[in-house]
C-alpha cells in the first residue's frame, strides 16, 4: 500500500467532514489531498484522474476565496440552490469535457479504462466547481461521482481509496441534510430581516421552513 494512499485516505475524509460543515480549511486540506492523489494516479495509469487534481488545486484555491469573500458585498458565501441555468450548463460542459478527455486519453496515453477516467474527471469538476460556488446540488453530482470511484478504483486495486470513496457517500447525504438546513435558516432570517420581524419570531419561524423540502 502507497504512503501516498494512506495520505489521501485520511485527508480526504478530513476535506469531506470540513465541507459539510462549511468549514473554509477544506480546501487547504483539499489540496494537500489533490497532491497526495495526484502521484498515487500517475503511478496507477489514471492520468486523467491525476490531471483532474491538478486543476482541483486551482478550484480549490478559487473556492476559499469564494467561501470567504464570494456573497453580497465580498462577504461570507451562503448556500444556495444550483440556478435555473446551471444543471444545463453542467450537463453540456460535463459531456464536452468527456468527450475530450477520452479523445486524449486513447491518443496519447496508455490508459486502461480511458471512458470511465474521462466521465468520472468531469463529472469531479463539475461537482468541486459547484462546491466552490455553495450549490446544494453538488452534494448529488458527489454521490454520483463517488460511486462512480468506487467501481474504478477496485478495477484499480487502489482498494483504500475504493474504500474510502465509499465512505464518501454517507458524508455526503450528511451534506444535503446539513447545506438543506442552512438554506432554510437563511430563508426564515432573510425574511424576518425583511419584515422587521423580531429575532424570537424569526428562530421560531426556522423550524417549519426547515421541514420543508429545499430541492439540490
Amino acid at each position: 500500500m502507497e504512503i501516498t494512499e494512506i495520505v489521501g485516505f485520511v485527508t480526504g475524509a478530513l476535506c469531506v467532514w470540513l465541507a459539510v460543515r462549511q468549514n473554509v480549511w477544506t480546501f487547504p486540506i483539499g489540496m494537500l489531498n489533490n497532491v497526495a492523489f495526484g502521484i498515487l494516479f500517475v503511478k496507477a495509469g489514471l492520468y486523467a484522474g491525476a490531471g483532474l487534481q491538478a486543476v482541483y488545486l486551482l478550484l480549490g484555491a478559487l473556492g476559499c476565496y469564494w467561501w470567504l469573500r464570494g456573497g453580497t458585498d465580498r462577504a461570507h458565501l451562503s448556500v444556495h440552490a444550483v440556478p435555473r441555468w446551471g444543471w444545463l450548463g453542467i450537463a453540456v460542459g460535463t459531456a464536452l469535457s468527456t468527450l475530450a478527455l477520452y479523445a486524449a486519453l486513447t491518443t496519447w496515453t496508455d490508459s486502461t479504462v480511458p471512458a470511465a477516467d474521462a466521465l468520472t474527471t468531469s463529472l469531479s469538476l463539475a461537482a468541486q466547481l459547484m462546491m466552490g460556488r455553495k450549490w446544494l446540488g453538488s452534494w448529488a453530482v458527489w454521490i454520483t461521482v463517488d460511486a462512480l470511484f468506487v467501481v474504478l478504483y477496485v478495477n484499480q486495486g487502489l482498494w483504500l481509496t475504493a474504500v474510502l470513496y465509499a465512505g464518501f457517500i454517507p458524508l455526503c447525504v450528511r451534506g444535503v441534510y446539513e447545506w438543506r438546513r442552512d438554506m432554510a435558516t437563511q430563508r426564515v432570517e432573510s425574511i424576518a430581516a425583511s419584515s422587521g420581524a423580531a429575532p424570537g419570531d424569526a428562530g421560531a419561524a426556522t423550524g417549519a421552513v426547515a421541514a420543508k423540502t429545499v430541492h439540490p
